[in-house]
Protein backbone atom coordinates (compact mmCIF):
# COMPACT_ATOMS: atom_id res chain seq x y z
CA UNK A 1 0.00 0.00 0.00
CA UNK A 2 1.28 3.52 -0.99
CA UNK A 3 1.86 5.74 1.98
CA UNK A 4 0.96 9.52 1.42
CA UNK A 5 4.55 11.37 1.67
CA UNK A 6 2.72 14.49 3.09
CA UNK A 7 1.71 13.26 6.24
CA UNK A 8 4.15 13.88 9.47
CA UNK A 9 6.78 10.96 10.36
CA UNK A 10 5.83 8.13 11.93
CA UNK A 11 8.12 6.53 14.72
CA UNK A 12 6.69 2.99 14.40
CA UNK A 13 7.58 2.44 10.18
CA UNK A 14 9.82 -0.39 9.79
CA UNK A 15 13.02 1.54 8.87
CA UNK A 16 12.72 3.79 12.02
CA UNK A 17 13.17 0.08 13.95
CA UNK A 18 15.53 -0.43 12.18
CA UNK A 19 17.75 2.35 13.16
CA UNK A 20 16.84 2.00 16.57
CA UNK A 21 17.81 -1.86 16.72
CA UNK A 22 14.13 -3.23 16.74
CA UNK A 23 14.43 -5.07 14.01
CA UNK A 24 17.24 -7.05 12.12
CA UNK A 25 18.82 -6.46 8.92
CA UNK A 26 21.70 -7.33 7.33
CA UNK A 27 24.03 -3.99 7.04
CA UNK A 28 26.17 -2.72 4.32
CA UNK A 29 26.87 0.56 5.22
CA UNK A 30 26.86 3.03 8.09
CA UNK A 31 27.95 6.35 9.54
CA UNK A 32 26.78 9.81 11.13
CA UNK A 33 24.48 10.68 8.15
CA UNK A 34 23.17 7.53 6.80
CA UNK A 35 22.38 3.36 7.19
CA UNK A 36 22.22 0.67 4.14
CA UNK A 37 21.34 -2.20 4.45
CA UNK A 38 20.40 -5.71 1.68
CA UNK A 39 16.95 -5.95 0.66
CA UNK A 40 14.78 -8.35 2.29
CA UNK A 41 12.92 -8.65 -1.32
CA UNK A 42 15.92 -7.84 -3.67
CA UNK A 43 15.12 -6.96 -7.44
CA UNK A 44 18.38 -6.99 -8.52
CA UNK A 45 21.86 -9.16 -8.21
CA UNK A 46 22.82 -5.98 -5.60
CA UNK A 47 19.55 -4.41 -3.71
CA UNK A 48 20.82 -2.38 -1.15
CA UNK A 49 18.58 0.62 0.71
CA UNK A 50 20.06 3.48 2.22
CA UNK A 51 17.96 5.64 4.88
CA UNK A 52 18.92 8.77 6.65
CA UNK A 53 19.20 8.66 10.29
CA UNK A 54 17.43 11.81 10.39
CA UNK A 55 12.87 11.73 10.82
CA UNK A 56 12.33 12.21 6.88
CA UNK A 57 9.19 10.87 5.19
CA UNK A 58 10.06 11.05 1.94
CA UNK A 59 12.72 12.62 -0.29
CA UNK A 60 10.53 15.75 -0.68
CA UNK A 61 10.40 16.13 2.92
CA UNK A 62 14.38 15.68 3.53
CA UNK A 63 15.35 18.07 0.60
CA UNK A 64 12.68 20.66 2.37
CA UNK A 65 13.78 20.18 5.85
CA UNK A 66 17.40 18.46 6.62
CA UNK A 67 19.89 20.85 6.89
CA UNK A 68 22.92 20.92 4.60
CA UNK A 69 25.61 19.14 6.36
CA UNK A 70 22.38 16.23 6.66
CA UNK A 71 21.88 16.45 2.65
CA UNK A 72 25.61 16.17 1.53
CA UNK A 73 26.42 13.44 4.00
CA UNK A 74 23.58 11.28 2.70
CA UNK A 75 24.02 11.82 -0.58
CA UNK A 76 27.92 10.93 -0.25
CA UNK A 77 27.12 8.06 1.62
CA UNK A 78 24.83 6.63 -1.45
CA UNK A 79 27.63 7.53 -3.56
CA UNK A 80 30.17 5.51 -1.45
CA UNK A 81 28.10 2.72 -1.29
CA UNK A 82 28.01 2.26 -5.10
CA UNK A 83 31.60 2.54 -5.58
CA UNK A 84 32.17 0.02 -2.60
CA UNK A 85 30.12 -2.20 -4.60
CA UNK A 86 31.88 -1.50 -7.66
CA UNK A 87 28.81 -0.29 -9.34
CA UNK A 88 30.08 2.60 -10.74
CA UNK A 89 31.41 0.94 -14.29
CA UNK A 90 29.67 -0.33 -15.57
CA UNK A 91 26.58 1.33 -13.97
CA UNK A 92 23.96 1.04 -11.66
CA UNK A 93 20.11 2.81 -10.75
CA UNK A 94 19.13 4.84 -7.95
CA UNK A 95 15.44 5.00 -6.92
CA UNK A 96 13.94 7.25 -4.26
CA UNK A 97 9.41 6.86 -4.45
CA UNK A 98 7.73 9.76 -3.47
CA UNK A 99 4.34 9.42 -2.34
CA UNK A 100 1.22 7.15 -3.67
CA UNK A 101 1.86 7.98 -7.15
CA UNK A 102 5.52 7.03 -6.94
CA UNK A 103 4.32 3.94 -4.75
CA UNK A 104 6.24 4.86 -2.00
CA UNK A 105 5.36 1.71 0.93
CA UNK A 106 7.41 2.89 3.62
CA UNK A 107 7.18 6.54 5.25
CA UNK A 108 10.82 6.73 5.97
CA UNK A 109 12.99 8.47 3.17
CA UNK A 110 14.68 5.45 1.60
CA UNK A 111 17.25 5.33 -1.79
CA UNK A 112 17.04 1.92 -3.43
CA UNK A 113 20.48 1.04 -4.87
CA UNK A 114 20.43 -1.66 -7.89
CA UNK A 115 23.15 -3.05 -9.89
CA UNK A 116 25.62 -6.60 -10.50
CA UNK A 117 23.39 -6.63 -13.63
CA UNK A 118 21.99 -5.02 -16.97
CA UNK A 119 18.58 -3.04 -15.50
CA UNK A 120 16.76 -2.82 -18.71
CA UNK A 121 13.97 0.30 -18.92
CA UNK A 122 13.56 2.45 -16.61
CA UNK A 123 9.92 2.35 -15.80
CA UNK A 124 8.13 -0.90 -17.65
CA UNK A 125 5.42 -0.50 -20.46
Amino acid sequence: MAIDATQPYDDDNIFGKILRGEIPSTKVYEDEWAYAFEDINPQAKIHTLVIPRGRYVSWDDFSAHASAEEIAGFVRAVGKIARENGLVEPGYRLLANVGPHGGQEVPHLHVHIFGGEPLGRMIAK
